[in-house]
């Protein structure tokens, strides 16, 4: 299977974001990714369900949203229905992430989780077979643009054991700093989904960035 590219919306140009989608949409991206963050969990604020519910009203490729947020659980049905079919919550976010998990595959979407950066995957051990999508922050989380941490490598290797010890389908999607000079150890480690914001949106021609990062 090819990597699949979910590129970071946020990295976007916000007065025009009718025009990034559709130019999304039109590329060989798999997902939107989208990044929720609300000040508290994470030093930033991006946007809320509002501002999902009009990416999704012009989106045809599927929502992959993350939710960088304390409570997410209150959030999860609204996140649905403005259009998120991945919804990935923190572990560090969540007190009984079983439950929380539940709650989104009751609400039809696929649970990730994401986990920062000095989060062990190990912790991941008692959840693993029964999420979707682990989101491997390579990036302090909060902000586009960061330098990727290189111990990311391997925290994937480590990872894809896990998923395999346990007999697990979920994939592992690296979030922060990716580029064409990382992308291919990533992938190399294990990686399923990368996910690329300023590195696509600040290209020249993001289409093409893309599809750069999608033959790898």
């Amino acid at each position: 299977m090819s990597i699949l590219i979910s590129p970071s919306i946020l990295a976007a140009d916000f007065a025009n974001l009718q025009k990034e989608v559709e130019m999304l949409n039109s590329s060989e991206a798999d997902y939107i990714h989208v990044d929720i963050m609300d000040g508290v969990f994470v030093p930033n604020i991006s946007f809320g369900i509002p501002v999902t519910e009009a990416i999704h009203s012009h989106a045809k490729k599927p929502l992959d949203v993350h939710l960088m947020i304390v409570n997410p659980d209150n959030y999860l049905e609204s996140f649905r229905r403005a259009g998120a079919e991945i919804i990935s919550v923190h572990y560090e976010a969540c007190a009984h992430l079983h439950r929380t998990v539940q709650a989104i595959h009751s609400l039809g979407a696929k649970a990730g989780i994401a986990i920062n950066p000095h989060t062990s995957v190990n912790l991941l051990e008692e959840i693993i077979a029964d999420i979707d999508v682990v989101c491997l922050m390579s990036v302090n989380p909060g902000f586009g643009g960061q330098k990727f941490i290189e111990n990311t490598y391997s925290k994937v290797s480590r990872l894809r054991y896990l998923i395999l010890e346990k007999g697990s389908s979920a994939k592992i999607e690296i979030d922060g700093g990716v580029n064409l000079n990382n992308a291919p150890k990533l992938i190399a480690s294990g990686a399923d989904i990368l996910v690329a914001g300023s590195f696509v949106f600040s290209s020249t021609n993001p289409q093409q960035t893309i599809a750069n990062l999608k033959s790898i």
